[in-house]
Parts: structure tokens; C-alpha cells; sequence
């Protein structure tokens, strides 16, 4: 089975020993009318701490590669995921099957299970008896450059 190769991942651990914390705006921005400067109030936030509820089983994954575009996954971004979490159907998980890490979206039918890509210039995988899967972890958040 060809998984696909230009789907690629770079793994990283966060580093909770360290704090860096970034100014934040915890009012949030307004996507519509512009809120009075009175409103403006900065505090500080550690992104590692904010993005992991599970930290002992989070870890940073850069991407390399397109199957994934249609979710928001874009080549170069890194995927937050949680070892710790259940899959389930529909969820957006990094599998390692037959010795190859890849991002897919679970997909479970009738007695069968698939890795949906989200680009349609890709198969689906199935998985089926022959193959060697693992559920690795499932991706909660997606750090992009704009």
C-alpha cells in the first residue's frame, strides 16, 4: 500500500519547563465593529500551557505535504495532538500505518475503517486486515503563518 509520500511529519515536544509568555488580549478582537479603546486589556499567556490539557501526552507536528488542505491543514503547519484522547469517528488523527506517519480524518463504516484524506487529488485509505495501524494521537489545534 502507497501512503502518501509527500505527507511528511516532523515531531516536537513542547517544552513545559520553561514559561514564554506572549502578551495577550483577553477580550478577543471584534470581527465586526471596531470596540472602544477602553476595552483593551493585556494580560500574558503560555501557549504551550493554553494548548494542552494533557501535556505528558501533547506534542507539536509540523507538516509537510497537501492531503490534508480542505480541513485547514496546509503544508507547514503545525498540528497540536493528544496522545491521550480516544479516536473517534470523524476526528482528524495522525495515524502510523504500515510504518509511515500520515494525517487523516477517521473514518469508520460498516466493518471498515478509512483514512479520509481532505483533498480530493488523494485516496481514501482503507484499512483493512493486511495493514499495520495505529492510532497515534488526535489533532486538537492548528498553528498556521498567514
Amino acid at each position: 500500500m502507497s501512503i502518501n509520500k509527500d505527507q511528511k511529519l516532523t515531531f516536537f515536544l513542547p517544552d513545559f519547563e520553561g514559561e514564554l509568555r506572549i502578551p495577550f488580549i483577553s477580550e478577543g478582537v471584534s470581527a465586526g465593529f471596531p470596540s472602544p479603546a477602553a476595552d483593551f486589556m493585556e494580560m500574558s499567556i503560555d501557549l504551550n500551557k493554553q494548548l494542552s490539557e494533557n501535556p505528558l501526552a501533547t506534542f507539536y507536528i509540523k507538516v509537510k505535504g497537501n492531503s490534508m488542505i480542505d480541513a485547514g491543514i496546509n503544508d507547514k503547519d503545525v498540528l497540536v495532538v493528544d496522545r491521550s484522547l480516544e479516536p473517534q469517528n470523524n476526528k482528524i488523527a495522525i495515524c502510523f500505518i504500515d510504518g509511515e506517519f500520515t494525517v487523516k480524518r477517521i473514518q469508520v463504516k460498516k466493518d471498515c475503517l478509512f483514512l479520509m484524506p481532505e483533498n480530493p487529488n488523494y485516496a481514501p485509505i482503507k484499512v483493512t486486515e493486511e495493514n499495520q495501524l495505529i492510532i497515534w494521537g488526535i489533532v486538537t489545534y492548528v498553528i498556521k503563518k498567514l
